[in-house]
């Protein structure tokens, strides 16, 4: 098959025509990927700096983790696809069998699955979704492959950050830290949940689009933003939702809530912080405060998602901006070395 291959870090990526085709299991299934997002987690992974957290990547790999497309083999044991059903499907790929899986928290799996491990991620034309019954989702006709693949892990990850772990209610001020792709759809979501949403960026072209998005007021990220986010809400934000992971945004986040107000992170370290930020302590004891982490969202989960994008109240095609070929993969990923994509980039086989 084709597959665009990460061979170094840091360095282009190249199409192969012959990359192997991914085998699967009893419990599997095998999927003809017709479109993927290209992530910064992908970024992460190109640049080889989550060794430390444990994520050592043996070259060459084919990344690519946010995909929708098409069945094309199944296991034996497989019992609710067939070949030709249109799915997507989480990043994170559950056992179905652990003490997390029992409770239904499939996201957070003691054992968690990735298709790159099983021979191609989704910069690839197939690949495997281990325990389909547990990882599948069908893929409503409505939906494009397109926005299927925005779902596979940002949108997705916001949407279980605002709704489940910040618990964001209609009438809440909500400030966003970081308006990647994550984001932007946390922007979305809470806005769409009634939500009175400040977004937070460098940025003037990702704050025009969080405005576009139902952001209320915007900010641009500097030393008196927490003070800025105060100001405007009459006693600080009632949630912040970190979507950047890095410490720019980290204590900012937690300045900026008010007593009793809740933190959802969202993002994810890099080299430089290495999983490790301040905490301000006593202000968390003083005004008791909340820091909540979010990850991913298993696939059970997906159908209340699906139904509001169905009723067109959450919009993930609206943060897609374009869809690159597979030799595009690259200059997208050296675009994200300076901040310089907006929205989603979508490969299209």
């Amino acid at each position: 098959m084709r597959a665009a291959v990460l061979e170094a870090f840091k360095q282009p990526l190249t199409v192969w025509n012959n990359w192997p085709d991914p085998e699967i299991g009893p419990d599997d299934v095998l999927v003809h990927v017709k479109a993927n997002g290209i992530c910064r987690s992908d970024w992460h992974l190109w640049q080889g700096d989550w060794d430390w957290n444990g994520i050592t990547l043996p070259v060459p790999i084919v990344l690519g983790h946010e995909s929708a497309g098409i069945v094309e083999e199944v296991g034996a044991n497989v019992t609710r696809f067939r070949k030709g059903d249109r799915v997507v499907y989480p990043f994170n790929q559950a056992c179905g069998n652990c003490a997390m899986c029992d409770e239904g928290s499939q996201h957070v799996c003691s054992n968690m699955i990735f298709s790159m491990f099983r021979g191609a991620g989704g910069f690839g034309e197939y690949n495997v979704v281990s325990k389909a019954d547990v990882n599948l989702v069908a893929l409503p006709e409505d939906v494009s492959f397109v926005e299927g693949a925005a779902l596979g892990c940002r949108f997705m990850t916001a949407f279980h950050g605002v709704t489940q772990q910040g618990r964001i209610r209609a009438g809440e001020w909500v400030a966003v830290f970081g308006c990647g792709g994550v984001g932007l759809a946390a922007v979305d979501i809470a806005s769409a949940m009634g939500a009175n949403v400040i977004a937070v960026s460098r940025s003037a072209d990702k704050l025009a689009k969080a405005r576009e998005l139902g952001a209320v007021h915007t900010v641009t990220a500097s030393e008196n933003t927490p003070q800025e986010i105060q100001e405007l809400t009459q006693g600080g934000a009632h949630a912040s939702v970190e979507c950047l992971g890095t410490a720019a945004t980290w204590m900012p986040a937690l300045l900026s809530l008010r007593t009793r107000g809740r933190l959802v992170r969202l993002g994810m370290t890099g080299e430089d912080e290495r999983g490790i930020l301040p905490i301000p302590a006593d202000l968390i004891v003083g005004r008791e405060l909340t820091i909540v982490g979010s990850y991913g969202m298993q696939a059970r989960c997906y159908p209340e998602m699906l139904r509001m994008i169905a009723a067109g109240v959450i919009k993930p095609s609206a943060l897609v901006v374009e869809t690159v070929s597979m030799e595009q993969v690259a200059d997208v990923l050296q675009a994200m070395s300076d901040y310089g994509t907006l929205g989603y980039s979508v490969l299209v086989n």
